[in-house]
């Protein structure tokens, strides 16, 4: 099932489990600590194309920086962004769900695509007006992702015509008019250069991380009733350590051997 947006400032509630017993305390925590990696919905950039899945916000290079966006009629378009650390676009996050874009790999290719909230695809005709309309994936809803040379970082994204999606901000006789988005720049530059935000659950690297800490999280008992023993303190870190660096299955064997020569030696 997906898991609604969440955003800055909304209060989370948190579900408490009832255990009795040290074993079941140490399963619930194990749960729980499972839980927050796939729910983890904090923020961060996507250092590179790999990354990038899941829940996106594309921070526009404007001044303020602005996010692209949609509405349900399909109409893309620029949103200020609220949600962000003395202009940094490293820092920004969606405070409004049309800021918020489902990018995937579009299977059996290097190709992306972007989902809006409303579930149709961002979408790029031949004169490089942008929309969200369409229900399925042509090649207009098709797109390169590429890390930006400009600006390290940061991405562009590239129709199958080889153009570019880039800002471009109003004219001093439009000083209140939103800056616009369109798809067809021949050629890249710091207006086509975009960093992309994404919830942390989707970063491979990231998931990995939190994954790799919730394994070293090990309650004694389960220690306990891995060597089939009580353990000593020095143990139990041993033990511990081992889960840490890697080596946690030697030092257990090595355990148990030494509890087989204490019971026969």
């Amino acid at each position: 099932m997906v898991k609604p947006l969440s955003f800055k400032g909304d209060k989370k509630v948190k579900k408490r489990k009832r255990t009795e017993g040290g074993d079941d305390e140490a399963k619930a925590k194990a749960a729980r600590t499972e839980e927050e990696v796939a729910n983890d919905d904090s923020w961060l950039s996507a250092d590179v194309v790999t990354d990038i899945s899941g829940p996106t916000m594309l921070v526009l290079p404007t001044s303020p920086p602005s996010a692209l966006s949609c509405d349900v009629t399909g109409k893309v378009f620029t949103i200020p962004i609220e949600n962000i650390v003395d202009g940094n676009p490293s820092s920004a996050e969606p405070h409004d769900v049309r800021q918020v874009w489902v990018t995937s790999k579009i299977p059996g290719t290097e190709h992306y695509r972007f989902k809006s909230h409303h579930g149709r695809y961002l979408s790029c005709d031949k004169f490089g007006i942008l929309s969200a309309t369409s229900e399925a994936v042509s090649p207009l809803e098709t797109f390169n992702l590429t890390e930006a040379a400009e600006k390290p970082g940061t991405f562009q994204i590239q129709t199958l015509r080889e153009t570019y999606l880039a800002v471009k901000e109003p004219s001093s006789s439009k000083a209140n008019a939103a800056p616009e988005v369109r798809g067809d720049a021949t050629e890249t530059g710091l207006d086509t250069a975009l960093h992309i935000r994404m919830q942390a659950r989707f970063k491979p690297r990231n998931k990995a991380a939190k994954e790799e800490k919730a394994l070293q999280k090990i309650s004694r008992s389960q220690l306990e009733e891995a060597v089939g023993r009580r353990l000593e303190d020095d143990e139990v870190k041993r033990l511990k350590k081992a889960r840490r660096e890697g080596d946690y299955h030697e030092v257990l064997l090595d355990l148990k051997t030494k509890n087989k020569h204490d019971k026969y030696g």
